[in-house]
């Protein structure tokens, strides 16, 4: 049996075995509140340990079994956005969306019941929706994306600016959210300017669209950012992706210094 067919046996096991996991990732806004955490899978795997999606997601994607991973996902993450919600009311949770999850015909009619089972607004969730996805040439596409969009959910383009039609999607697809590649950021050198990401947000201020960044690993990068005005930033400067339970007590620690900054002296 080769390679590619034995980790996608395993792949279809791990569903049923309960050995995928959520790690989540701050998404921090201006004022240093964590606004949203966006879920991103990992594999425990029995002889490997805990897989990136880097190393599954395209086999999965490839071999169809990627709305599955996709359906647990989605309802792992509103149940524990629902708990956070309690601490953080405000909280929102960003995943992704793959182009074989709009092959589903229920894809609207899950987020909505996901959403409802867990007694959550639509405007918590926010599906991300990578810009060559989007390049793709689907007739159904745009109707799934303004379903979601009438029903209330955030919809966000991933690594903006590096397709070669990243205007025309901001006409033909009503997005909420903009997300500046990571290669954008890693390219930002000490405190000047970065015209692309300048130009990015000066976009987004004019469709009236939010705009994050993501891979933010330094202090000289968040204040290029800041000065440019991207609204939100995820990356290793402000943590790296935590299991629930870390993530939770990161939470509260975020929570709880935000009340001392407010408490009067």
């Amino acid at each position: 049996m080769s390679a590619n067919a034995t980790i996608s046996r395993e792949l279809r096991e791990a569903i049923n075995a309960e050995q995928f996991v959520l790690h989540y990732q701050p998404q921090v806004d201006r004022a240093g509140v964590i606004a949203g955490v966006e879920a991103l899978i990992r594999w425990r795997h029995r002889d490997h340990g805990l897989v990136t999606p880097s190393r599954f997601l395209q086999l999965a994607e490839e071999v169809g079994i990627m709305p599955d991973i996709s359906r647990w996902v989605l309802e792992t993450g509103c149940a524990q956005l629902s708990a956070w919600r309690r601490l953080y009311p405000e909280l929102r949770l960003a995943t992704n969306l793959s182009l074989r999850d709009f092959d589903r015909a229920d894809l609207n009619d899950a987020i909505y019941k996901a959403l409802a089972q867990h007694n959550l607004p639509p405007d918590s969730l926010e599906l991300e929706i990578t810009e060559n996805l989007l390049l793709e040439d689907h007739e159904f596409l745009a109707a799934k994306v303004q379903g979601l969009r009438d029903m209330g959910v955030g919809l966000s383009i991933d690594d903006f600016g590096t397709g070669l039609s990243s205007l025309s999607l901001l006409h033909r697809f009503p997005v909420t959210r903009l997300k500046i590649d990571r290669s954008f950021v890693r390219n930002i050198n000490g405190q000047g300017s970065h015209p692309v990401i300048n130009a990015i947000t000066g976009i987004a201020r004019g469709f009236d669209v939010q705009v994050s960044a993501e891979g933010v690993e330094r202090g000289d990068q968040v204040s290029v950012l800041e000065t440019a005005g991207c609204d939100e930033m995820q990356g290793y400067f402000f943590s790296k992706p935590l299991g629930a339970e870390a993530a939770t007590r990161m939470l509260q620690d975020f929570r709880s210094a935000a009340m001392l900054q407010t408490t009067p002296g």
